[in-house]
């Protein structure tokens, strides 16, 4: 789903979410039923592609553990209601790339109990804005996937498909393209469903641009 430069997004009127963020953000970018529905096709998509191979999920934290457990949910739903049953390991590291809303030169990796345990095995990853399940919320310029991506490759997995809720359009493209993703947005700096701007927002259910107040007063 290609969200275009010049959508208005939604009022934050017409939507629930909580008080303290009043006055911090600019509109709806994508509501919280849209962000599940979308989930679930994936999930489907995914189930498709899987075959009867059992899979590892390396989730990418804090953005992606939302989308990563609904993501995961819906698949196991999936596979209990047919005939095949998929089995799920699930693991996590957490990348620190940002510093407000400015993307930092040097990434840093952190966690991942036993990386080693991916060698020979179908790999997910979940990224919030992005078969080794790897989950991540959003991919920007593909930057930091392509060095989180190249540092799992030497255990050797038997595939790695990246799996992340948005991609972002942005001036600097690097040409990665996540294997699934729901939603390919502008280049805004966006919050909630997990997303944080220095550790809040992440209680809020939607998918908002976030105000030049809202930036300021959560500045470190």
């Amino acid at each position: 789903i290609q969200i275009s430069d010049n959508w208005p997004g939604y009022s934050l009127d017409l939507f629930t979410y909580p008080q303290h963020y009043y006055g911090d953000l600019e509109y709806v970018l994508i509501p919280h039923g849209i962000i599940v529905d979308r989930t679930e096709r994936l999930a489907k998509d995914i189930m498709q592609d899987i075959g009867d191979n059992d899979i590892v999920v390396l989730c990418v934290l804090k953005g992606g553990y939302k989308f990563c457990a609904d993501l995961v949910e819906h698949i196991k739903n999936l596979s209990r209601n047919s005939e095949r049953f998929i089995s799920m390991k699930v693991d996590f590291v957490r990348l620190k790339s940002y510093h407000n809303d400015q993307s930092m030169q040097d990434m840093q990796i952190m966690g991942g109990d036993d990386l080693s345990k991916l060698t020979g095995k179908l790999s997910f990853v979940f990224y919030f804005f992005c078969f080794f399940m790897f989950c991540k919320d959003i991919v920007g310029t593909g930057r930091t996937m392509k060095v989180l991506l190249n540092n799992i490759e030497k255990y050797k997995p038997k595939m790695i498909k990246v799996a992340s809720l948005l991609v972002k359009r942005t001036s600097r493209p690097d040409g990665y393209r996540p294997d699934y993703y729901g939603f390919e947005i502008p280049d805004l700096f966006v919050v909630g469903y997990a997303l944080d701007y220095n550790e809040h927002f992440r209680d809020l259910n939607h998918i908002c641009v976030i105000n030049d107040h809202g930036k300021a007063k959560y500045r470190v």
